[in-house]
């Protein structure tokens, strides 16, 4: 017998629910639900989301970050999900990582870590590849420019010394720090990621540039390899 929304009671009905109680109330299942908008033979929405959503991997975490890495023909080996429905997750998927893209950070002051995280994090969470970013300062510690210098594979790969500091030097700007992320979901610096930012504060001491941190950001966790450097000595 065919399941169909309207014959579920009011509070069950995402639609009805987000217009009266508004989107925070909504579960993440009832969210996708509206977005496929509609289920199967034998299903309503709402228990096609919550079968799409068992194939997080990390059953126990409510992150939706696994969506963005299905491409639209595994979701279309989804039953229930046809290359439409698959199309409309990816574009929402997509929406989202731009919402978090931040549209203006010129002149942003960074007084901590947490701060460059904020500003960044949005972009990088997602992503199935580590990037390399470098936050260029002016003395205010305002942000002049962020320029992605590298796009590699799952693991940190060195970048030269030259196309690190490149632009800063070409902007004259006294101060940078390096961001980039672990999709491995681990925040903790590597020996190697350690040693190359050693190495990337020497460099700049010598062009008059401050390195003054470099971030890895993993999910929803972030490390300050200078704060723990310190740590360690």
């Amino acid at each position: 017998m065919t399941i169909k929304i309207k014959e579920l009671p009011l509070s069950e009905r995402p639609y009805e629910k987000l217009e009266i109680y508004g989107e925070s109330s909504l579960t993440n299942a009832e969210l996708l639900a509206i977005i496929i908008k509609n289920g199967t033979k034998n299903e309503t929405s709402v228990e096609l989301a919550k079968r799409i959503l068992k194939l997080n991997e990390n059953i126990e975490s409510e992150s939706l970050n696994f969506l963005m890495d299905l491409s639209i023909e595994e979701l279309e080996q989804i039953k229930g999900i046809g290359r439409v429905k698959a199309i409309q997750l990816k574009a929402v998927c997509e929406l989202t990582r731009r919402i978090n893209k931040p549209s203006y950070y010129r002149k942003k002051k960074i007084k901590e870590p947490k701060d460059i995280v904020e500003t960044i994090e949005g972009e990088m969470r997602y992503l199935k590849n580590e990037v390399l970013k470098v936050i260029i300062l002016n003395s205010n510690n305002e942000i002049l420019k962020i320029k992605e210098v590298f796009v590699g594979g799952t693991n940190f790969i060195e970048v030269s010394t030259k196309n690190i500091l490149s632009e800063a030097v070409k902007m004259q700007a006294p101060k940078i720090i390096l961001a980039h992320n672990h999709p491995s979901g681990n925040p903790n610096p590597s020996e190697k990621d350690i040693k190359y930012t050693e190495n990337i504060e020497r460099a700049s001491q010598l062009l008059g540039i401050q390195l003054l941190d470099h971030i890895i950001i993993a999910e929803e966790k972030y490390t300050s390899i200078f704060a723990y450097r310190d740590k360690r000595k």
